[in-house]
């Protein structure tokens, strides 16, 4: 539809795009000529500046984000079909029932449809804002030739969840917020039902061996949610010996106990691990790992990988909090849940003698995000009434809108700007719950709380608000989430796709995907970072509470370091496998670049794999891909006043995200003294969460092979460690 002339050509010039090329700005740096999905952008070779075919042009407004220089504009509509939205099925007795209904698209008629709308961009941004960066454009291809085993080999590469993630995913603020109908201001790919359509019309492959990276390595995994799953599959794939430690009776975490069957049916939440059993993961259920028996599993497997979740509920400190009839989301789904299951009354709410003549039982949920919408909904097939209350506008709550519109329909009350700020109760339980109004005016902004309230009677008040970081396990992961902030220096591959540029779609509730997208990549490299030796972190245990796709795309990042590392318990650090150095330098007068080049030759003369990068080129993947990074720079600052690093070595430094278990060495020169820069240097590393291993300050007269190769043999030694 999108992409054939026979439908473009027949339409009037004026009902067209237009599309104009201000050449005293164009550059001719062929920038929207490559990225351009139509063809309707070539190069004017005689003045050299982009030429536009209107003709050709679809609307999608590719070229103008791209264009580095801002020479290109286009008006006119997008000449895109309607969108293919997925059936709802309505349901009609509500108490009891767990089916689905969320049904997908239907037919191949219409997957074909929405597949034609797809513009098979040759630089995807759907592709930047997928948290596993599925190859989008590939499996939309191979559903349009009627190909889904095809499709399923796509999806294989990156993700091992695709029946689950077209599921749950938020699509709108992940893929499809970032497709470039969206960030255009249309509607975009229906990325997810087409993900799911493969996935629901194709067996999905049993696990196969892909390399033998992994020969030899046992590999401890905790935790068997999302993120132990990744994890788990990319290195029994890969050859490992891995073990899975859960301490529920059950594997799957979050996929098992907190989404319910009507959104995630028990058959495919169960099925990665019937996979992964069958292909040989050894899986020890009932077994709780606290942080005092990290370091036995440190020292009884190659690596730990931990993957145990943000598990804590929180609690809103308000009076009555510990009456009885107090419960957090956890219980309640599992009670929930046990009790649909087993045709029963649950346990938690009271019993018809407990309460009002002819009154369903109340439930009060505080929060609406996706976990409150999930509780409210079940409560509802449990016969209860139910209250969701949330103290943020409902322009700006962060939950999925066809998950609010079936909460909805399915009769949850849903009361935005309120808060609960008093519980009152009857006999030591809880029995009245006092409202009060809040006003929000924006995203950024905390809600008010006003003086205006009103209360109502409650039966069971669940805290629905979310998780976070068990600090238990502060010696050896972190003790709060990973700081989601964008850094000063973007990721070029981020920046020249034009994500970045699409802004805050209204299809992604105004939520800027680009932004999105830099702090979910920057979560998922931070994962192979590790945060102790041997030890990787990731999931919500590295980032805090987040979606299912991301701590996916975690586990599979840190098993990857598992086998890049190829870490073993108890070896020779004298032995094993060659370490990887990255030498970074900031250099203005080159003194500092050679001695870098120095450095890497005295490293790889002592049998270490050395490269030599400018510190403002190196970013998070290359830090991770290394055992050990050496930062060098130049002292900046009066003879005796201001002596330090160099500002732009500071800068580049404060730009980096957290460094988790890296590794560090840092040199610098100088010219009269060094003062006080290696030691302004460690803080500077140390505040990221580094550890500096050797340092060392060359003068005029220190610069010689004997002086850089005592250095070079520091950090080997190091690396190797």
């Amino acid at each position: 539809m999108t992409l054939s002339q026979s439908t473009i050509d027949p339409i009037a010039a004026d009902q067209r795009p237009h599309v104009t090329v201000l050449t005293d700005r164009c550059a001719g740096c062929q920038e929207c000529v490559i990225r351009c999905p139509t063809g309707a952008l070539t190069m004017d070779v005689g003045n050299w500046v982009a030429a536009a075919d209107d003709a050709r042009c679809v609307g999608c407004r590719q070229c103008v984000r791209t264009c580095p220089f801002a020479a290109i504009e286009v008006e006119g509509p997008l000449l895109v079909a309607d969108r293919v939205e997925p059936t709802y099925h309505k349901v009609t007795q509500l108490i009891g029932n767990l089916d689905e209904t969320r049904r997908g698209i239907p037919t191949w008629t219409s997957v074909l449809a929405e597949a034609e709308r797809c513009l098979a961009c040759p630089d995807p941004t759907c592709v930047r804002g997928c948290p596993v960066h599925n190859d989008i454009p590939a499996f939309v291809s191979a559903v349009r030739a009627g190909d889904l085993d095809g499709a399923h080999r796509v999806l294989r590469r990156t993700s091992f969840l695709p029946d689950i993630c077209s599921r749950v995913c938020d699509q709108a603020v992940q893929c499809e917020g970032s497709c470039t109908w969206s960030l255009a201001g249309g509607t975009p790919v229906a990325i997810g039902s087409i993900e799911r359509f493969i996935t629901d019309n194709a067996p999905i492959p049993p696990i196969e061996p892909v390399n033998d990276r992994g020969a030899g390595l046992s590999v401890a995994v905790v935790g068997s949610g999302p993120a132990g799953i990744g994890a788990a599959f990319e290195l029994v794939r890969s050859g490992a010996r891995v073990t899975v430690f859960e301490k529920d009776d059950r594997p799957g975490g979050l996929l098992r106990w907190g989404i319910p069957s009507f959104t995630l049916p028990r058959q495919v939440a169960e099925r990665p691990w019937e996979q992964l059993r069958a292909a040989g993961v050894r899986l020890e259920c009932g077994i709780a790992v606290t942080p005092d028996r990290v370091e036995e599993l440190r020292a009884s497997f190659d690596a730990v990988v931990l993957a145990h979740g943000a598990g804590t509920p929180l609690r809103l400190p308000v009076q009555g909090g510990d009456l009885d009839g107090v419960v957090d989301a956890t219980r309640f789904l599992g009670e929930a849940r046990s009790a649909l299951a087993e045709s029963r009354s649950c346990d938690l709410l009271p019993s018809p003698a407990d309460r009002e003549p002819d009154a369903p039982a109340t439930v009060l949920v505080l929060g609406a995000g996706n976990t409150a919408m999930d509780v409210a909904r079940l409560a509802r097939r449990l016969g209860a009434r139910a209250i969701c209350v949330d103290w943020m506008d409902r322009r700006f709550a962060p939950v999925r809108p066809d998950e609010l519109d079936e909460a909805i329909e399915e009769g949850v009350d849903i009361r935005f700007s309120r808060t609960l700020t008093r519980l009152e109760g009857r006999d030591g339980r809880v029995d009245r719950a006092v409202l009060a109004e809040t006003r929000q005016a924006s995203a950024t902004t905390l809600p008010r709380v006003l003086d205006a309230t009103s209360e109502e009677r409650v039966d069971l008040v669940v805290m629905a608000m979310g998780y976070r970081i068990d600090p238990a396990f502060a010696a050896v992961a972190p003790d709060k989430p990973l700081a989601r902030r964008v850094p000063e220096l973007v990721d070029r591959r981020f920046q020249a796709s034009g994500i970045l540029q699409g802004g805050a779609p209204a299809f992604a509730r105004h939520r800027p995907v680009g932004e999105l997208a830099i702090v979910r990549e920057i979560g998922r490299m931070s994962a192979a970072l590790g945060t102790a030796e041997r030890v990787f972190v990731a999931g919500d245990a590295l980032v805090g509470p987040s979606t299912v796709v991301e701590a996916m795309a975690q586990g599979r990042r840190a098993a990857e370091a598992v086998l890049d590392r190829q870490p073993h318990a108890g070896a020779d650090p004298r032995s094993g496998k060659v370490a990887s150095i990255l030498v970074a330098f900031d250099s203005r007068g080159g003194h500092t670049e050679a001695l870098a080049r120095l450095v890497a030759g005295s490293l790889e003369g002592s049998g270490a794999r050395a490269s030599v990068r400018r510190l403002c080129d190196i970013g998070l993947a290359d830090i991770a891909a290394a055992d050990l990074v050496v930062l060098g720079t130049w002292v900046e600052g009066f003879v005796v006043a201001n002596v330090g690093p160099a500002r732009a070595t500071r800068a580049a430094i404060a730009g980096l995200p957290e460094l988790g278990a890296t590794k560090l060495a840092t040199f610098c020169s100088y010219g009269f003294a060094p003062r006080g820069t290696l030691t302004e240097l460690r803080r500077l590393l140390e505040a990221r969460g580094g550890t500096v291993v050797a340092e060392h300050a060359f003068g005029p007269r220190d610069r010689r092979d004997e002086a850089v190769a005592a250095f070079a043999g520091e950090v080997l030694a190091a690396a190797r460690v």
